[in-house]
Parts: C-alpha cells; sequence; structure tokens
C-alpha cells in the first residue's frame, strides 16, 4: 500500500519558508518527486474507501487539488499552497455530501460532510432539526462519533435562523450553516505504513451521518424520492 513519504512532508516545510515562483522553479524535481507519492497515496485511499463506499472520483490523480493558487482576488499573494489536498466525490444523486483530506506538517485531517448546503437544502435540514432534534441529538453523542470526531464542525450563524426562536431546544444545531467532521492526525500517523487504511476508516464512521442527511435531502416529508 503506497504511503506518504516524510520528503513529501519535508518539501512543504521548505516551500512555507520559500513561497516564492523563483525558488519553486529551482526546486520542481522535489515538487514532481512529491507529487507523485501523494498521487500513489491518494489511489490507495480511493481503492480503500471503493471496499465500503461508492465514489464517483476516477482516480487519486484527479482527488488532488493544486498546490498553484489563485491569488487574483486574495490579499494573500503567496503563490503556492503548503499543504496537499484532495477530495473524493460520492456517486448517484443519492449520496449526498463529500470527503475531504488535507495532510500538512502540524496541520493534517480528514474531513467529510456538507460544506456549502444550497437554500433549498438548508431549509430541508432546519425542518428535519426542528421536528426531530431529539433523533440528531443521539446520533451526535454516539460513542463511535464523539470518539472519533468530537463535536460536528462548521459555520453558524451569529444568531436564530429566520422563523426560529432564539430558545428553541435545537438552537445550537440550527445555526449550524455548514455540517462537517473532521478528525485531526499527528505527523506520525500520517507518514505510517497504514494511513491510507486509517484514513478510509474515518470516513467509513462518517457514513452514518452522511447516509442520514443523503435520505433527508432526496426525499420529501412523506420518504418519498426526490431523485431518479
Amino acid at each position: 500500500m503506497a504511503r506518504i513519504e516524510k520528503a513529501s512532508f519535508d518539501f512543504l516545510n521548505k516551500l512555507s519558508k520559500n513561497n516564492n515562483r523563483e525558488w519553486f522553479g529551482e526546486h520542481k524535481s522535489l515538487y514532481t518527486t512529491a507529487h507523485e507519492n501523494i498521487i500513489d497515496f491518494a489511489g490507495a485511499l480511493l481503492g480503500e474507501m471503493n471496499k465500503h463506499e461508492q465514489i464517483e472520483t476516477a482516480s487519486g490523480k484527479q482527488s488532488l487539488y493544486r498546490i498553484y493558487k489563485d491569488v487574483r482576488f486574495s490579499k494573500e499573494k503567496l503563490p503556492y499552497n503548503t499543504h496537499w489536498s484532495g477530495g473524493f466525490r460520492r456517486a448517484t444523486k443519492k449520496l449526498r455530501g463529500g470527503y475531504y483530506f488535507h495532510l500538512q506538517p502540524g496541520n493534517s485531517f480528514i474531513a467529510g460532510g456538507f460544506f456549502g448546503p444550497n437554500t433549498e437544502d438548508m431549509q430541508r435540514i432546519r425542518q428535519d432539526i426542528d421536528a426531530n432534534y431529539t433523533d440528531w441529538q443521539k446520533v451526535l453523542s454516539g460513542k463511535v462519533f464523539t470518539s472519533t470526531f468530537g463535536n460536528m464542525k462548521g459555520d453558524q450563524l451569529a444568531t436564530a435562523p429566520r422563523g426560529y426562536a432564539k430558545d428553541h431546544p435545537a438552537i445550537e444545531l440550527l445555526r449550524y450553516k455548514q455540517f462537517l467532521l473532521r478528525r485531526d492526525f499527528s505527523d506520525e500517523e500520517v507518514l505510517a505504513a497504514d494511513f491510507a487504511k486509517q484514513a478510509s476508516d474515518v470516513y467509513k464512521k462518517m457514513r452514518p451521518f452522511l447516509d442520514h442527511m443523503s435520505e433527508l435531502l432526496t426525499t420529501d416529508a412523506n420518504g418519498i424520492s426526490l431523485v431518479d
């Protein structure tokens, strides 16, 4: 099984101290070697995930995000990201949510969930929280869930969403604008030979939550499917 080589992290450490086009051009071979290693790792991770999930992303290479930053609309003008990252799309319209990985010395994590629900999805989610918040609380307080992810992450509104009372018993859940799960890893864990399997196992533990949300977002209040 492909593993992340220490040299791939060493490259990021060097890049963080020399984040400019001149240095990058002079050390392009270091980038190429590290990038190929991360492609191999992402392919191994995809292979592990396909044992328990339906993934639309065709290859590890296609899962990766570019190291080159788009600085056109950013105040931060450093040209390169100092992390490796990528994402996997779930297959079919009935499987909602997505998976993400972020690999960076001192800041590596596996994540997944719903990063930017549209207005219609957000309305449906809040309706379900309003009607079934005790079920949500049971899911989010489950032993496997809390031991793996702690609390649900994501941006929240500063106050109650329109149409809901500020003293609603589920007001903390109703304020969420994103619904994200995250598990952090140490550098030692990331560089271990079995990290692809460990990361896949974390994604697998997200499945009950993602499948619940998928069912919610692809059916109406009577449980009738809204997708083909």
